[in-house]
């Protein structure tokens, strides 16, 4: 009886995934075919652009209704979710059509994750919960910076969704809605990434990106909560994401630049601009991120003291794969310079 159960929620975990993604497709496939995705939001390549050509800005129109009913649908417990996802969605496509201040922009964010963590408070000291709703704001963040490359963003919200999609099938606690919403995500991020992988044809756009950073930090946030996991999974479940976004925007905000400006200091733009092309940086981050959710699940049902001595390890070797593209990069501006 149990495996009969166990059966038929892969099966409907599996065809949740396949209309998502299926739907992100269909939506995406009418907006270009229409040219309505040009006038919703247009990408114009500058000096600090990886792409040479404009592209629609659109991927947003596409995942997040998909996302948005799944949860109204089959997760009514988290329609604060739904509601707030919305809401990151319509004011980030005003700044993609004609932009706006950072002090609106974060205001949003603030407004969206506190709403989540009033609404749904967690047993932890106010200290701790300010401190968790910081890092969901600055994952909101660090999820937009990140989608600069093709196929970049799109592929690692399917492998970061799909991983909580996994983590909250195989709890313990059974977390039927937090595992439909996870994998609609991932469906649908996987449908964004058939327009989005080199050579991309649409960009995720802000009113994709701030609601997956949102989705991202919030659902960790929701599974933290109702113990479908440690406080460690989330973000090591987009630890590439965490890890890259985080080192650069540090080092921005140590020599004094405005972070939230677009640039080209990020560890995957540098691995783009060092000849490795977009796809084969793709590729790399995925296998990355695929060898982080590997291990993150497989050590869930261990020991706490095994569980962190793992999360260690895989941090000392982002670390180090980090350093490696340093220097890297260093001696290619320096052949550079030597050639100039």
């Amino acid at each position: 009886m149990i495996e009969q159960l166990i059966t038929a929620s892969l099966s409907l975990t599996l065809a949740i995934a396949v209309a998502a993604s299926v739907g992100c497709a269909a939506i995406l496939a009418f907006l270009l075919k229409t040219g309505l995705a040009w006038r919703l939001a247009t990408d114009i390549p500058n000096d600090r652009s990886l792409h040479d050509r404009p592209t629609p800005r659109v991927g947003g129109w596409g995942l997040v209704p998909i996302v948005v009913i799944c949860m109204l649908v089959g997760a009514p417990h988290m329609w604060p979710f739904a509601v707030c996802t919305l809401f990151l969605a319509a004011v980030s496509q005003i700044d993609d059509r004609r932009g706006l201040p950072a002090r609106v922009r974060f205001a949003a964010h603030l407004a969206a994750v506190v709403a989540i963590v009033a609404i749904y408070p967690a047993a932890a000291p106010w200290w701790a919960l300010a401190a968790l709703a910081f890092l969901m704001i600055w994952l909101i963040n660090l999820y937009n910076f990140m989608d600069g490359a093709d196929g970049l963003a799109g592929g690692m919200a399917l492998i970061g969704f799909g991983g909580y999609a996994l983590a909250a099938l195989t709890t313990p606690h059974s977390e039927p809605e937090l595992a439909l919403v996870s994998v609609a995500t991932a469906g649908a991020a996987a449908g964004f990434l058939v327009f989005n992988f080199h050579p991309a044809r649409v960009f995720l756009g802000d009113a994709g990106s701030i609601p997956l950073g949102f989705l991202a930090g919030a659902l960790g946030y929701w599974g933290w909560r109702t113990g479908a996991w440690p406080i460690w999974f989330p973000p090591m479940a987009f630890s590439p994401f965490i890890a890259d976004a985080s080192v650069t925007l540090l080092r921005r905000l140590a020599r004094g630049e405005k972070f939230w400006q677009a640039h080209r200091e990020h560890y995957y733009q540098r691995m783009v601009r060092l000849g490795l092309g977009h796809a084969r940086t793709a590729v790399c981050w995925y296998l990355l991120m695929l060898t982080g959710i590997m291990l993150a699940l497989w050590v869930l049902d261990r020991s706490a003291v095994m569980q962190w001595a793992v999360v260690i390890v895989w941090a000392l070797v982002l670390v180090l794969v980090g350093a490696a593209i340093d220097l890297r990069w260093r001696r290619f501006c320096t052949t550079r310079q030597a050639e100039g």
